[in-house]
């Protein structure tokens, strides 16, 4: 358990959590207690840890018709995932990606919307 590999969980659920109360969502190994995380988060990102919450989260079942009509059962595999919350003023570049985009495309709308304006005087004259 040395090297635990932390992969962010991407959903609005997350990402609502981390803009309001500083808490980001990781899903962990199967085998993983809240020490081992606070420490690998730490350690990954160099932030303080305040706590750390995990649920485990069992897999829902499934049912796949294949081809001739046969119908096979199954569910989805089970998954752990971690709640970890930073002491203040501390964060992690999650979702920073995601906002840029956000900002760029927020900048497009404006830039359109000035150009029809300028058309629009240009073809009155």
């Amino acid at each position: 358990m040395n090297s635990m590999t932390l992969k962010p969980r991407m959903s609005e659920k997350a990402y609502g959590l981390s803009q309001s109360s500083a808490t980001y969502v990781f899903e962990v190994p199967a085998d993983a207690n809240k020490l081992t995380v606070a420490s690998a988060v730490s350690k990954q990102f160099k932030v303080k840890v305040k706590s750390v919450n995990i649920a485990n989260i069992k897999g829902k079942p499934k049912r796949s018709v294949r081809r001739g009509g046969r119908v096979s059962q199954g569910s989805r595999s089970d998954s752990k995932h971690a709640y970890v919350t930073l002491m203040p003023d501390n964060e992690i570049p999650v979702f920073a990606v995601e906002e840029e985009k956000a900002e760029k495309a927020a900048k497009l709308q404006e830039n359109l919307a000035k150009r029809s304006a300028k058309a629009a005087k240009k073809e009155s004259k």
